[in-house]
């Protein structure tokens, strides 16, 4: 095959280097992707380029026949193939297939709905970075047998590493065999796989079909996305020619696919369901052919489509066409945006664009299908399964009308989606007894049988993500909780504050009307963000490399108490990318005063996490009240479960009432995180905990306030206080040297000053007494305060705080000796007629 990367290669400095079948094996292309510039177009793969069949699967059955002369039969016959989604799914079970005696399971991005998550990692540089593991075997990757995983190309090696590491915590084996089409790797990261290997103490193996590297120059990336800018501005090239011949409607064929044999590897895929389809195949492909020589010329060129992941049941289909002695190539569809330029030097030549037609969780998007029209192809089967078989498919700006007006003639098969009848996930390695029988090619439904109920934390949703549910990205932070946007909760603040001292309601019941800042107090917030980035960024970093330390050799799960931990989780997170290369995942859950931690969502942290990698975050300290809810819940926890493990040290940016050991600072000052609600903390409200809305097996709920986008500074503020990393690098090493050298046991002197303000201020309930600048500020927002009392010289932290205490007609108090900057008093005994201790009326808002 013709190089087909001089395009890319002349325009960005882009240079191939390696064995010398590289060049027949990838061409370049440049991704519409801000995470990578370009995109390495395989020639074998049958996704972007369409290739025979059986050259396509035969690479595939070459590595897998490689990797079982490498293990011995007898180790092959214990191993697990792993696949990756989208792009190497096919490749994952041709490998299977020539391993011959290892069942096959590939990640996925598409939730099932009642099959429960075995696993699941993130692809960092990825469009669409969310794998999911869902076998309908809970035991497919329980097993200490190799694990064999498979992927186009191995690069940096992080995708691997990041899954190998993730799944070894949870089902630690000896061997692993990393499989890729080429090995790209750079110099820097040859080492890595060893260093790997040695740190969790198992052997890695690598079986690639060629090996080289890509030299990028300096802003490659950068010069990438200019390129890609500068190539979608200019007038649009002449369009490929389009079939203008009176042609048919799509013809639909019946496969007469076999009674349950799965569509390929996202839930198994056994030995003995590749026996069913091998018996299967020849009587499809003659169904197919039949469709086709309906018109006599329709099938002397003929393209086997396939749809996204699902590529290995049309891959097969293709093969067997092929074996019929019909002119056949394969390709499939992607959600991967590809630049297409119509130049000879160009990987990706032409461009179908149309909606997705399988309802994908994250919603609706656009679909391609590349080097498809102006192919010269004379018909086009296009395989889809039946959940992606939508009106969507059969719209005018549908697939099937894209491939109409090139191709003359379009057939659609259809296989039937696959789901489990039955998936059980056990969080704790206790052995199960559920049993799923092998296939057999006899027509009979494949029925599993469990001979016992499923763990209840299996039941639980997956986390949610933005967008659906937040203004993060997706990979920022995943909410344990579940989605109450579309339920009425808000109540005017004195009719909560009157429900809440009264007992009537608890304050978790409801949520505040959410506080519109007025145009002085967003400027306001945004003078403090400039002010105060850098120390936020020097906080950030020390309680980060603080709790690193902590743990030589880990990998810390960030779990920060929602909502005022998340963005401080966001950022440690984003701090131990940028300094470290890590990819730390992250949480968030509802944690209630007075009623504890969601012990929900503690059990599915625990079923997919090792409790003793889980470090609870949160924004600050007051009296230290959630230090000891925190505590109190987990011993609760332990003891009604047996689940044991997780730490109740809370890490905390700042810890002014020092009630914790690991934090960024324990000085009192203004985190612009707390001046507003929602609008800083990713549009999400604070948690709610009601029993019609709760239930004993539910997450804690929160709501999604989509309305407030047009004032959301969330991303605003990540951005400025991670543009200040660098900076703040070296002053952080130096705090964090000092800080593991001190005495860093919490005195609570916190605690001590707000019960010491409760009496002699006639309040006699710690609960009304809020210290610090945040929980001030909280108290201004969301209750009806009595009055402030400001450390007197505090002023530079406090603008935000007068003036909402201005704006509320709330006295503020200048006080000596106290040990926060400022300390916000709720309205004791409150009743929408009451006054304080002092006599005075509240003015509320």
């Amino acid at each position: 095959m013709v190089w087909t990367g001089t395009w890319v290669a002349e325009r960005l400095g882009v240079e191939l280097i390696g064995d010398e079948e590289l060049p027949t094996l990838l061409g370049l292309a440049l991704r519409r992707n801000p995470k990578r510039a370009h995109l390495l177009v395989s020639s074998v793969l049958g996704k972007h380029v369409p290739q025979r069949p059986s050259v396509v699967y035969g690479s595939g059955l070459d590595l897998g026949r490689r990797v079982r002369a490498l293990l011995g039969d007898e180790e092959a016959a214990r191993s697990v193939v792993l696949g990756y989604a989208e792009t190497a799914t096919a490749l994952g079970h041709a490998v299977a297939d020539g391993l011959g005696l290892a069942p096959y399971l590939h990640s996925t991005r598409r939730p099932v709905a009642g099959v429960a998550r075995a696993g699941g990692f993130e692809e960092s540089h990825s469009h669409a970075t969310s794998h999911l593991l869902l076998p309908e075997d809970p035991k497919l990757l329980a097993g200490d047998g190799p694990l064999v995983l498979v992927d186009d190309e191995f690069s940096t090696g992080n995708t691997v590493l990041n899954t190998i590491r993730a799944l070894h915590e949870r089902y630690p084996r000896d061997r692993y065999v990393v499989v890729a089409l080429v090995d790209m790797r750079s110099t820097a990261d040859l080492g890595r796989l060893d260093a790997f290997a040695a740190e969790i103490g198992a052997r890695v193996d690598l079986v690639a079909g060629a090996a080289g590297t890509v030299r990028l120059p300096e802003g490659v990336l950068e010069k990438g996305q200019a390129l890609v800018a500068a190539q979608e501005g200019e007038a649009a090239p002449a369009a490929v020619p389009v079939h203008r011949a009176p042609h048919e409607a799509p013809v639909r064929v019946a496969l007469d696919w076999p009674a349950g044999l799965p569509d390929g590897g996202r839930h198994g895929f056994t030995p003995d369901h590749r026996a069913g389809l091998e018996a299967a195949l020849p009587a499809m492909a003659d169904r197919i052919a039949e469709a086709l020589r309906r018109d006599p010329a329709a099938g002397a060129r003929v393209l086997v489509l396939g749809f996204e992941e699902l590529m290995y049941a049309p891959l097969r289909l293709g093969t067997a066409l092929e074996e019929a002695g019909h002119d056949v190539r394969y390709s499939t569809t992607t959600r991967s945006p590809v630049l297409a330029v119509d130049d000879p030097g160009y990987a990706i030549r032409t461009r179908l664009v149309f909606p997705a037609h399988d309802d994908p969780a994250d919603g609706p998007g656009e679909r391609y299908a590349y080097n498809v029209a102006g192919a010269g192809f004379d018909a086009v089967v296009a395989v889809v399964d039946s959940t992606a078989d939508t009106p969507a498919l059969h719209a005018p700006d549908g697939l099937l009308a894209r491939l109409a007006a090139h191709i003359p003639r379009v057939v659609l098969a259809v296989v039937p989606s696959y789901t489990p009848t039955v998936s059980s996930y056990a969080p704790t390695g206790a052995p199960y007894t559920s049993t799923i029988p092998s296939y057999t090619p006899t027509g009979a439904p494949y029925t599993p049988t469990v001979s016992e109920a499923p763990e209840r934390s299996s039941m639980l949703p997956e986390p949610l993500r933005g967008p659906a549910f937040s203004s993060y990205a997706p990979e920022e932070v995943g909410w344990l909780l579940q989605d109450l946007s579309d339920v009425e909760l808000e109540a005017p603040t004195e009719e909560r504050e009157e429900a809440i001292q009264s007992g009537g309601a608890h304050y978790a019941e409801s949520l505040p009307v959410e506080y519109q800042p007025s145009e002085r107090y967003q400027e306001l917030f945004h003078t403090a963000l400039e002010s105060s980035a850098a120390r936020i960024a020097r906080a950030v970093g020390t309680v980060t490399e603080t709790v690193l330390a902590e743990r030589p050799g880990r990998r810390p799960v960030l779990v920060s108490l929602a909502r005022a931990g998340t963005p401080v989780g966001v950022l440690m997170r984003r701090w131990a990318q940028a300094r470290h290369d890590l990819d730390l995942p992250h949480y968030a859950v509802s944690i209630v005063r007075g009623r504890g931690i969601d012990a929900n969502a503690l059990r599915w942290l625990a079923a997919h996490h090792d409790p003793a990698d889980v470090v609870f975050v949160d924004g600050w300290t007051g009296k230290g009240a959630i230090t000891r809810e925190l505590a109190d819940a987990l011993k609760e926890f332990e003891a009604n479960e047996g689940i044991t493990g997780f730490d109740p040290e809370i890490a905390v940016l700042a810890d002014p009432g020092s009630c914790v050991r690991v934090h960024g600072t324990r000085e009192d000052f203004l985190i612009p995180s707390a001046c507003l609600n929602s609008t800083v903390s990713g549009l999400i409200s604070r948690t709610v905990l009601r029993s019609d809305l709760v239930g004993p097996d539910d997450f804690h709920g929160a709501k999604f306030y989509r309305e407030l986008a047009g004032a959301d500074v969330s991303e605003d503020f990540l951005d400025a206080v991670a543009a200040r990393f660098d900076e703040v690098a070296e002053t952080v090493d130096t705090d964090v040297k000092e800080l593991l050298a001190t005495d860093r046991t919490p005195t609570w002197e916190g605690w001590a000053a707000v019960e010491r303000i409760s009496e002699e201020y006639g309040i006699h309930d710690v609960n009304l007494v809020k210290p610090g600048v945040g929980e001030t500020t909280r108290v201004l927002l969301r209750r009806v305060p009595w009055k402030i009392l400001a450390k007197r010289g505090a002023d530079a932290d406090l603008a935000h705080v007068r003036l909402l205490a201005e704006q509320r007609g709330v006295p503020v108090e200048e006080v000596d000796e106290l040990p926060y900057s400022c300390v916000g008093l709720i309205h004791p005994q409150y009743t929408r007629g009451a006054t304080g201790a002092d006599g005075k009326a509240v003015v509320s808002q």
